[in-house]
């Protein structure tokens, strides 16, 4: 059994936002490794709630445990926290327009609702907290995108507040898109064939993306648990690709429609940015991003050069092969 597996056996873990893609994912697989002691679906959405007991046996297990609450709320959250050892904070509001156009909404979920979690585990006396975090956080030139580079700031301020003891630890994990996470572009595009139409539309021909499945984000999530000292900012070694040929090789028959770049929407996405590269570090699988003055703990770390980016256009793992394009499209049909 792996270590970082082994980590979680006996422990309490809640996760906000339990009922979304990323949340079922992480419960699911906590559930069939069945070390826990009990898993807490932290949610404001009684429907979604019920429909995640329904859509598949392993969330009737006798280990899981459905809590009504909203991160807005300092007093609920303060509540499911009681005892809990490990916390998953997924829960954000997310579609980029919409944060446009209702900002205060955003801030007080993706903000706020950061701020109340860090002060409610600290005071709870959790052990570790992962929050997830997006490669819109980078730069920000829209307002989803600000509010998750404000939350990184506070999960990592946090330490400060911790004192001797320690505890919690704070620690964040950044990535990209997810191939089939709801309201996610595959999903999106699986419907329009599914209606039979003709074309599939795209943004802008020179628009790139990073992508990671949802059992690689599960995983790779586990592993920040495991190797967390606390202040890092996680970033998977994960491919990038141009979404024309994403849309080639997910419905070759269809033709493109170009409809021009949304409102806050970038051509490329920064995972890390040069500026953060005084403080970044990489290991075989990742890179990691200390806050400045921590020291680097993580043995066989190596500092990446100055000026170094992650961007999805020069990232090293670009795909341009059909082949390998084709795969990833396979990978999600396999997740559905």
């Amino acid at each position: 059994m792996e270590r970082t597996d082994e980590l979680f056996r006996g422990k309490s873990v809640l996760i906000t936002g339990g009922t979304g893609s990323f949340g079922k994912a992480f419960a699911k697989n906590l559930l069939e490794q069945d070390l826990i002691s009990k898993v807490i679906i932290f949610s404001r959405d009684e429907w979604k709630q019920w429909e995640m007991r329904e859509s598949n046996p392993i969330f009737t297990h006798p280990k899981i445990r459905y809590f009504l609450g909203d991160v807005r709320d300092a007093e609920r959250l303060k509540r499911a926290l009681t005892d809990v050892n490990f916390v998953v904070h997924a829960a954000a509001l997310k579609q980029v327009p919409a944060a446009e156009y209702n900002p205060s909404e955003f801030i007080k979920t993706n903000i706020q609702g950061a701020m109340n979690l860090t002060t409610a585990a600290i005071d709870a006396g959790v052990e570790k907290v992962v929050a997830l975090s997006t490669d819109k956080a980078v730069n920000p030139i829209n307002l989803y995108g600000a509010t998750k580079l404000c939350s990184d700031k506070l999960f990592i301020a946090a330490k400060s507040y911790v004192g001797k003891k320690g505890s919690p630890r704070f620690s964040i994990v950044r990535y990209g898109n997810v191939l089939g996470s709801r309201g996610s572009l595959l999903p999106f595009w699986q419907k329009l064939i599914e209606a039979n139409e003709k074309e599939l539309p795209i943004t802008d021909v020179r628009m790139t993306r990073f992508w990671i499945t949802l059992n690689e984000a599960v995983q790779f999530v586990k592993k920040a648990f495991f190797r967390m000292q606390g202040t890092e900012i996680f970033v998977p070694k994960s491919p990038s690709v141009q979404i024309v040929d994403l849309a080639k090789a997910f419905a070759p028959q269809a033709k493109q429609q170009i409809i021009g770049v949304r409102p806050g929407e970038k051509l490329h996405e920064l995972l890390i940015s040069s500026d953060d590269a005084l403080h970044t570090y990489e290991l075989d699988d990742c890179y990691y991003i200390l806050a400045p003055a921590e020291p680097s703990l993580h043995s066989g770390a190596k500092k990446v050069a100055d000026g170094f980016s992650l961007t999805s256009n020069t990232n090293p793992l670009f795909l341009s092969d059909p082949e390998k394009i084709t795969r990833l499209v396979q990978e999600y049909h396999q997740c559905r």
